[in-house]
This record gives structure tokens, sequence and C-alpha cells, in this order.
């Protein structure tokens, strides 16, 4: 398959996915002479136009425009967004984990599908609470900690 990194996805993100997406062609819009700022209702049928299968974009309008709605329909491409609203670092966190998390899936999903299909990446919770488990080991100890004693 083809695919097509619209420019709200950051570029480091296509050097991630280019790692280990290796079956399928990926291509960054910045990297396309004379894409850049190419509006969502021209984009999608001018992806379909130069044989890209599938889009994937961090729009966090997701779908509420109705002429965009209207292009992604005719083009019949299929739509993968990953929303998300983290600036930063921890932005880039998590789109690279969202990202390559459910694109293996996604694509094979894609592979076998009769027709177009709009998938949304559930993204990671940030919060330390959820990704993180701290342990001080002066209080809570790990089985088989070396104690002073």
């Amino acid at each position: 398959m083809r695919l097509l990194l619209d420019e709200n996805v950051p570029k480091p993100l296509h050097q991630v996915l280019g790692a280990f997406i290796l079956n399928h062609e990926i291509t960054h819009l910045l990297d396309l002479e004379g894409w850049s700022g190419t509006r969502d209702e021209s984009l999608y049928p001018r992806a379909a136009a130069e044989g890209f299968d599938v889009i994937l974009t961090n729009d966090g309008r997701r779908m509420q425009r109705p002429r965009e709605v209207a292009a992604i329909a005719a083009a019949k491409l299929h739509r993968i967004e990953y929303p998300h609203k983290h600036p930063g670092l921890v932005g880039m966190g998590i789109a690279i984990a969202t990202v390559t998390a459910g694109l293996p899936s996604a694509l094979a999903l894609l592979a076998e599908s009769d027709g177009q299909r709009l998938i949304t990446f559930r993204g990671v919770d940030p919060t330390a609470a959820s990704r993180l488990l701290l342990v001080d080991p002066v209080i809570s100890p790990p089985k088989f900690w070396p104690t002073d004693g």
C-alpha cells in the first residue's frame, strides 16, 4: 500500500515508520514538490490520482467539515487519524506510540477490506499515573532487594 502522511504529521514520525513498516511505501506530503499547503478538499482527490491508498493525518477536527468529508468519500482513499493535543516531546512520544502500535493492524485490515475505511487510533494516556510505576525501594523494596542488615 502507498501511504501519504499529511503535513500535520511530524517528520520524525515518518522516520520511525520507515524503520519498521517495510512492505509499504510511506511518503510525507512535505517531501512532495508543490504539495505543501494543499487544502484537504484538494488533497484527497490529488492523492488518489497519484496512486496513494491511505492518508494518515493528525487532523484535530475529525471529519467536521462537510466539503472535506465529501472529498474523502469521493476519493475512496482510506483515512487514518490519530488526533491528540499534546505539544512538545510528550506529544511526539504519544504520536509515535499511538501510530506505531496501531498501524500494523490497521494496514492488515485495510489490505483485506472490500472498500473504503476510516480508522481512528485511540491515543496513549500521557499521565504519569497511567504510564509509570514508581517504586521507592526504601519504602517498598522489591522481592530480593538487598537490605542493610
